[in-house]
Parts: C-alpha cells; sequence; structure tokens
C-alpha cells in the first residue's frame, strides 16, 4: 500500500480500494492539476489483469450477503453514505476542482450535494417499489426483482464523483456489488469515495475502486463474473465494451455523449435564448448534453447575435477556484489538441470562425469560447462531438427546415428549444430526436425521469426505476389460485 498524498490539506489514497482495503500496484500513472499543469497532483496505481480479477472476485464473494439485505437495510448503508457526503462535501470539491478543474463554486453548491441525493433518491425509490401483482388463467402473478450480481461501472472523466454516484446507487439500491472505474485523467475524488464508504460500514467487497487505462477496462469487461456493465465515454470505447459485453451475455447500457441543437424560434424570449447559448461555454463545453449547435430562425438572427456576443464577451477565463471565474480549464493538453485540430481543420474547409478559434495563453489548457458558421450542414464541425469549447451557428426559415436540422446528425442525446407557443413547444418537442428535449430551460433532470441517448448517443436508460430495472434479473411468479 502507498502512501496516503496531501491534496491542500486533504488526505487522498492513490491506491485501488478493493474488498475493503487498498491495494496498490507496480506500475503508476500521473494526475496533474488542468489549470496548473506543472503541478502534478499524485502518482496512481495503475491496474491490469490481475487488479480486475481481485475485483471481480471480491464483488462476487460479498454480492450473496448484501443481495440477501432487505431494501431497507440497503437504504440504512445509502443513507449513511451521503450523510457523509454532505459532511465532506467541501473537501471533496476541492480535490475534484484541482484534478478536473470544474469550478469550485459549483462543485460545492450544487455537484456534490446532487451525490449525496443520488444516494438517497435510489436508497427511497427502492424502499417505494411496489410488486406487479394480476391474476391472469387461474394464477397469481407477481413480478420480482432480483438483484443481478457484480456490477462494473466505467464513469467519464467530467464530474467524475457526481456521475459516478449517479451510477453506482441504483446498482448498489438493486442489490448489486460494484466495481467503479473512473477515468485516469480525474480518479482522485473516486478515490475519496472509497473512505466514504470504509466509514458508513458498507461490508468489505460491496463497493470496489479500480484505476487504469485499457488494459484494465479490458479485462473487467471480460470478466464473466460481472453481469451488468454500466458506461459512459466515447463511442469508439462502447462498441469494445458491447463486444465483450456480448461474448459474456451481459446487459449494457451506455451514454455516449451528443451534438444538442439549441433551436431559437422568432418568438421565443430572445435574451434567456442567447444568454442560455452562451452558457453552453460552461465547463469549456466539455458536457455532454451541451446544446454545441446554435440553429436560429432567420428573422431573429442579428438581435441573437448581438445578444449572444455580449453574453460570451463577459465570460472570464481562469483559476476554477476563482469566484469570477467562469470558464474552467480543459482537463488534458491531449484534450485541448484535440479541439484545436477541429478549428483547424474547421477553418482549411472554409468554415467561418467567428469568434475564438485559438488557445486562449500559450502552454495552457484553455480554448477561447469558439463559434463557427459551417459552410454546409455536412462540415465536420457540425456532425462529430467537439466537446470543447466550439458552437456552430446555423439559421433556418420556418418550423420544418429547423427541425429538418435539428435532426441532421447521427446523435440523440438531448436537444434544446426555445419559442414562446404552447403548440410549438409541443409539437417540435415531440419531433426533436433526444432522449432529454429541454423548452425554454436546460440541464434541469429529475432524478425519477428516464436518461440515456438515441442513434450514437448511447443505448438503454437511467435513472428511477429504469436504472433499478436494469440491476436486476425480473422474475415472474405464478402460482395456482386456491392451491396454497
Amino acid at each position: 500500500m502507498r502512501d496516503r498524498i496531501d491534496i491542500d490539506g486533504i488526505s487522498v489514497s492513490p491506491d485501488h480500494f478493493i474488498g475493503g482495503r487498498r491495494v496498490s500496484s507496480p506500475e503508476t500513472f500521473e494526475t496533474r492539476c488542468p489549470f496548473d499543469w506543472d503541478r502534478k497532483l499524485a502518482d496512481i496505481s495503475r491496474g491490469d489483469a490481475e487488479t480486475a480479477r481481485l475485483s471481480v472476485a471480491a464483488a462476487a464473494e460479498a454480492f450473496p450477503a448484501w443481495a440477501a439485505l432487505t431494501p431497507a437495510e440497503r437504504a440504512t448503508y445509502l443513507h449513511r453514505l451521503a450523510d457523509l457526503i454532505e459532511e465532506r462535501k467541501d473537501d471533496i470539491a476541492q480535490v475534484e476542482c484541482l484534478d478536473m478543474a470544474m469550478l469550485l463554486e459549483s462543485l460545492r453548491l450544487r455537484v456534490i450535494s446532487r451525490a449525496a441525493l443520488n444516494f438517497r433518491n435510489y436508497a427511497d425509490l427502492a424502499l417505494e417499489h411496489q410488486e406487479r401483482v394480476w391474476s391472469s388463467k387461474g394464477t397469481l402473478n407477481r413480478v420480482i426483482r432480483m438483484p443481478a450480481g457484480p456490477a462494473l461501472i466505467i464513469t467519464p472523466w467530467n464530474a467524475p464523483f457526481m456521475l459516478s454516484t449517479w451510477k453506482c446507487a441504483p446498482a448498489l439500491a438493486a442489490g448489486n456489488t460494484v466495481i467503479l472505474k473512473p477515468a485516469d485523467w480525474s480518479p482522485l475524488s473516486a478515490s475519496l469515495l472509497g473512505d466514504l464508504i470504509d466509514e458508513a460500514g458498507i461490508p468489505p467487497g460491496v463497493f470496489n475502486i479500480v484505476q487504469g487505462g485499457a488494459e484494465l477496462g479490458n479485462a473487467l469487461t471480460s470478466d464473466p463474473g460481472v453481469r451488468r456493465i454500466s458506461f459512459t465515454g466515447s463511442v469508439p470505447t462502447a462498441r469494445i465494451i458491447g463486444k465483450n459485453a456480448a461474448e459474456n451475455i451481459v446487459p449494457f447500457t451506455a451514454e455516449l455523449g451528443g451534438k444538442s441543437a439549441l433551436l431559437v424560434f422568432e418568438d421565443a424570449d430572445i435574451d434567456a435564448a442567447a444568454k442560455k447559448a452562451a452558457g453552453q461555454y460552461d465547463d469549456s463545453g466539455q458536457v455532454c448534453m451541451a446544446g454545441s449547435r446554435l440553429i436560429v430562425q432567420d428573422s431573429v438572427k442579428e438581435e441573437f447575435l448581438e445578444r449572444f456576443h455580449a453574453y460570451t464577451d463577459a465570460h472570464v477565463l481562469g483559476d476554477s477556484r476563482d469566484p469570477a471565474t467562469t470558464v474552467s480549464a480543459m482537463i488534458h493538453p491531449v484534450h485541448v489538441e484535440r479541439v484545436l485540430g477541429f478549428i483547424d481543420r474547421a477553418r482549411a474547409a472554409g468554415d467561418e470562425i467567428v469568434r475564438g478559434g485559438k488557445r486562449w495563453k500559450e502552454g495552457a489548457n484553455w480554448v477561447e469560447p469558439t463559434l463557427i458558421v459551417p459552410t454546409g450542414n455536412d462540415s465536420e464541425v457540425v456532425q462529430n462531438e467537439v466537446f470543447g469549447p466550439v458552437l456552430t451557428f446555423q439559421t433556418f426559415t420556418d418550423e420544418a427546415e429547423g427541425v429538418a436540422l435539428a435532426n441532421s446528425t447521427e446523435y440523440g442525446l438531448s436537444g434544446v428549444i426555445y419559442t414562446g407557443n404552447a403548440d410549438r413547444a409541443e409539437r417540435v418537442g415531440r419531433q426533436v430526436r433526444g432522449g432529454t428535449v429541454w423548452v425554454n430551460t436546460f440541464l434541469v433532470r429529475d432524478l425519477t425521469a428516464p436518461f440515456g441517448g438515441i442513434g450514437i448517443s448511447g443505448i438503454g436508460r437511467e435513472g428511477g426505476d429504469y436504472a433499478l430495472d436494469f440491476h436486476s434479473d425480473l422474475k415472474t411468479l405464478q402460482i395456482l389460485e386456491g392451491s396454497c
């Protein structure tokens, strides 16, 4: 076991958490602060195939006893864990800010508290579940949820703590044990979750955390002991995981990002729409649901752009710990180069770079908030997810053209519509392809609602009973009426 590290006075383990104890690996990888790249935060244990085997074995060993608990007994543990998250939210926020660069104020005020709410929400939903019971053909029928087994949770590097809890909470509430693999660009806050799991008294092996790259991920997703896989990340990685899951006939959900439209009609509140559009640069555009394609009706184009530029001009790029900062650094220099590559290719293809289009400071992990008017709808920057502070701007003349543009990519995670007409809100809201479509708002989430994507934005749904059903094997029990 390696020595714990000090992150601004907060003690964090660099090791895996397997079977209730810290386990180190001989090889490591480093994690650095995105907005202060010269600052190395830690050397993290890099898991391998043996790490995967140990974690799945620990989860399998702990599964029968955890599955045998009642929902109320599991809920006691999950509420205790939620309490601890609330107590430590400032520490978790500080570590995640340094490791991932999300704005510290945002983490403290809403993101980490949402993580605690995830555990409370699923603990209560499992308690409230009513079995479906009915009579048919002389039999009494009941649909029973049975815990499925060890669940593998693979999470992305953006909002890592909250997204880990969003996926792990329903798995635990359903009676499954968990192996969590956080992204190797932002692993530190997940390590803190291991400490809280231990402090909450959750039995050893019920919750395991392993860190590493492709070797570890491939070993985990190929292990026949894993009975559920929930993944958020890239399309190419999802294809690999899907093949591994299929080999073992393991149910698999995937949330794979988006290329969402922000559709603005002439009858909308243009100021509100422009402000929300400029807000898509939050977190440097590293948000899967971001409305990165601005599609605005011709008649209000000039008014919209004037207000949009004014709101964008007000953004402040800087240290994520500074309350004045509104646009955080990007996660990693490799990702910065990827985003700049999109911009360079757009420029070379003749797309108009209306604003931004370059690195904010030499050697820094910021790209200026960028707006691009493409030469056509088939431009790469329109059709592919950039996952950075890059928006495109297109116009339309009538509703049919606007909807057609909104639906013109392979993605379908979400969409945003601005209109003042209730009939249009209902009509267009039904037509826009997306797992979630907002009208006159954005990023408001009810945890009981289904969440997931259409097309290459993913498969399956999480959220509410949908997640609890995914993490369960459903059994129909039929008893001949009057026989006992």
